[in-house]
Parts: C-alpha cells; structure tokens; sequence
C-alpha cells in the first residue's frame, strides 16, 4: 500500500469520506475470498482475482530477480532480458509478440527492480488464451540469437548513456547507493555497470535465463473479466508443461552495520546544484512498513509535504526535493534527493535539513500531519483498486514483496492503526546520521 511521494500532495478526505472508511476498509477485507490461489505442480505461482466492470484483463508476470540476484562482472542482466524477451523464441519470430497481441486489441510492457522483473499485459478477456500461449512461450523458449542480443546491447548501453551518465541526478544516485552498500548487491544499479554491458558472454545470457526464468521463480497474477477456474485451466494447459528448475541461489549477503557517514562529490558541468543524501532503511515485509510509508508521505508527498515547504517554500534553499524508501526483499535505503538553485550551497542546504530533521526527532508530527498522510496514502490506494491494473499491481506485490496475498486486503486497517508514536519509532530508526551518506553534485563550470 505504498504512497509514492509527491502524488496526491493535495488530497484530503471529508468528514463523509472519514465515515464511509470503516465500511469500506470491512468490504476491502471481505474481498480477500475473491481471489483465487494456486500453484502448479513446477512451482508457478497463480493469483486470479475477478473484476466484472469491464470486459478486459490485466496479466502481471512476476519474475523473481533483479539486480539483486547479479554481481561484478554480470551487473545488468536483469534489464538486459527485459529486453530479450520481447524479441523472439524457438516458435514465434522477432516481433511476433506484439504484433500478435496488438491484433487483438491487447498492449504491454515491462519493467526490471533491485528485486523483481515485471512483464505487464491488458488484453480483452477474448485475448487470455492467446496472452497465455505467448507468456508461457517465451519462459520456455526464448531464442538467445547472436545479432538480437548486439542489437540489444548497443540498446541498453544507449539507455544507460541517456539515463545515468547524460543526468547529473541519476549518476549522484547511483554512486550514492553504491556507497552506501559496500556489500550487500543492492549497490550494483539496475541497469548495469559500463564495462559489464560490455563484457556478457553468451554462456552469461543462457546460465542466467536457465537459472531465473523457471516456472517455479514466477508468480502470474490475472485480474479482470474471467472465470477463475476457467482461467486456471488455460493457466494449466500452457504453463504445466514448462518443467521446474533447481531453484536459484539465495541471496544471503547482508550489509554490515554502516557506522560513520560516508561522503562523496561529483563535479561535472552542470546548472544546479544536487544533494542526495540516503539512510539505511527496512525491508518491504517489515512490520513498520504503514509507519514509514506515512512518514515519507508527510515528508515529501506533495508541494504541502514538511520538507517541501521548508527547504523549497520558506527558506528556498532547494527549488526541489523529493525522493522516499525502495521496497525490497531486503533492508534498502530511504533517501532524500534536493535540486538547489543556480549557485547555491549544498553544506547549507545540507544544515537546514538536518535541523528539519532534528526537529522531527526531537518532537514528532502532528495530529494533523499524521491524518493528512493517512488521507494521502488511502487516496492513492483506493485509487489503485478501483482498476484492474492497479489491483494486479498491488495484488503482485503483497503475493511477492510481502510473502502473502492476504496481507494486501488488511493493508487499509494496518494504515488506519498507524499512530504518531509508530512514526515517531520509525523515523529514530532511520535517520541515523552514522547511517547516513551523502552526495553532492557541484558544477565544474
């Protein structure tokens, strides 16, 4: 039930909408037996959840890896194969995928975490068996052909020099966050370091697809217009057939306690100033995840946000700030990216924060602060649900984030229970200032 900050900075709930919560937190609830859960014999993971109100489906492939699961030397393989799969198998050509679901009115798309790769498809509920087929095709029999895999190597060295190295920001993360873990393989980026873009062998590409893209590391989340038994035996009529994998290997590595602040400056030209500044947080199956997930709200969801008003509003310090928590399966970082203005003074800006910050400590929130975060976060989540797409997001989420479905449909009460002393506990957590590291971006100009 995350509220990504700065969305909804303005929502606020009426006395009427207040009143109507309880039932509509009770009816949320009560639709947890609406959703169907199975697993097949090879370990895949189904989640069938019906939604009559239009004739469409949302399918969401969640596939358990992500730059988490790589190391020096094979850093973006994740990202890579987002890419890869899109472009062919041992049965259907380059392009067949798309093209084939486009003809019957479907569309899609994908995307690669810290922690997950996500394929995304909506299709009229008349397309399922066709979306079927072509999902459980490119798990089993991707085609790995030498002139796909260049093409689509000069495509995400491209994406990185456009993303990373052409954005003063998204460098400044990434070096942060390779900073801040010294360890643990959330420092590598998502997208890949340069020179192992470069160097990944064919054997990298097929030990990787091998060892991630096995039934029994997948959930398949189907939302919308369908018949849950139905649809489970299209699910079992395509995907049984796939045999299951030695699992991958766990991830056992966990980041030492970080016990100083670690600093570093990158300077290159550049109008604006940066600061990006990263504690060391908690894991998205934490108990304390509603607690933190307000508090980030109040600190920097919308223009009306604590630190949006201080830094940028009434000290002008900063022109932007923004940022939040990375939900993982491990503790990852919350972080605290400001924009200042042409010629101004991050250790300035950086002091400011830490008074903003301090204060926080010291005193806590409001009872106003607090019901404004809450209003902000079930605005944003009952938003969610109201469509299919959103309830297979969330659905996929609390399935493999969270380790249970379940949780998704108590989610609403667990926020609503969220008190200032839980925000309180939460923030003292965090912002550790030995736990803190800091980037700066200064013009070289």
């Amino acid at each position: 039930m995350r509220s990504p900050p700065g969305h909804g900075g303005n929502a606020t709930a009426g006395a009427e909408g207040q009143l109507r919560q309880p039932a509509a937190r009770r009816r949320f609830a009560d639709a947890a037996a609406n959703v169907s859960a199975h697993t097949l014999a090879n370990g895949l993971e189904v989640r069938v959840w019906s939604d009559h109100n239009i004739p469409n489906v949302a399918l969401h492939q969640w596939v358990r890896v992500g730059s988490r699961n790589e190391d020096t030397g094979t850093s973006g393989l994740a990202h890579f194969f987002e890419h890869m799969m899109f472009n062919g198998t041992t049965r259907h050509a380059q392009g067949e995928f798309d093209r084939l679901l486009e003809a019957r009115g479907g569309s899609n798309n994908a995307f690669t975490s810290q922690d997950v790769t996500v394929y995304q498809d909506w299709l009229p509920n008349s397309a399922l068996e066709l979306a079927l087929e072509l999902e459980s095709d490119r798990l089993a029999n991707l085609a790995l052909r030498p002139e796909v895999v260049e093409n689509e190597r000069e495509i995400v060295w491209s994406e990185r020099r456009l993303r990373v190295e052409d954005s003063g920001a998204a460098l400044l993360e990434e070096q942060v966050q390779a900073t801040a873990f010294q360890v643990h393989p959330y420092r590598i980026p998502t997208i890949g370091w340069p020179a192992d873009i470069r160097s990944w062998t064919m054997a990298d590409l097929q030990l990787f697809y091998a060892t991630y893209y096995a039934p029994n590391n997948c959930t398949l989340v189907l939302v919308g217009d369908l018949d849950p038994q139905a649809a489970l035996a299209l699910v079992e009529r395509y995907f049984a057939p796939i045999p299951r994998r030695s699992p991958p290997p766990p991830v056992h590595m966990r980041e030492p306690m970080q016990r100083g602040e670690r600093r570093l400056v990158l300077e290159r030209p550049a109008h604006n100033p940066i600061l990006h500044c990263a504690w060391h947080s908690i894991a998205a199956a934490d108990s304390r995840e509603p607690a933190l997930n307000i508090l980030q709200t109040i600190l920097l969801g919308g223009d009306s946000s604590r630190l949006h008003r201080a830094l940028v509003e009434q000290q002008q310090r900063a022109v932007a700030v923004h940022g939040g928590w990375s939900e993982g399966f491990d503790a990852n970082l919350f972080s605290i990216q400001a924009t200042l203005p042409e010629g101004g003074d991050p250790e300035a800006l950086l002091g400011a924060l830490d008074i903003e910050l301090a204060r926080l400590l010291a005193h806590g929130i409001s009872d106003g602060e607090l019901q404004r975060g809450k209003n902000i976060v079930a605005a944003d989540f009952w938003r969610a649900v109201s469509t299919i797409d959103g309830k297979a997001r969330v659905l996929g989420e609390y399935t493999v984030l969270h380790g249970e479905h379940s949780k998704l449909f108590g989610a609403p009460a667990l926020y609503e229970a969220v008190t200032r002393d839980d925000v309180a506990a939460v923030a003292r957590a965090v912002f550790d200032p030995d736990r803190r590291t800091v980037g700066i971006l200064r013009s070289a100009c």
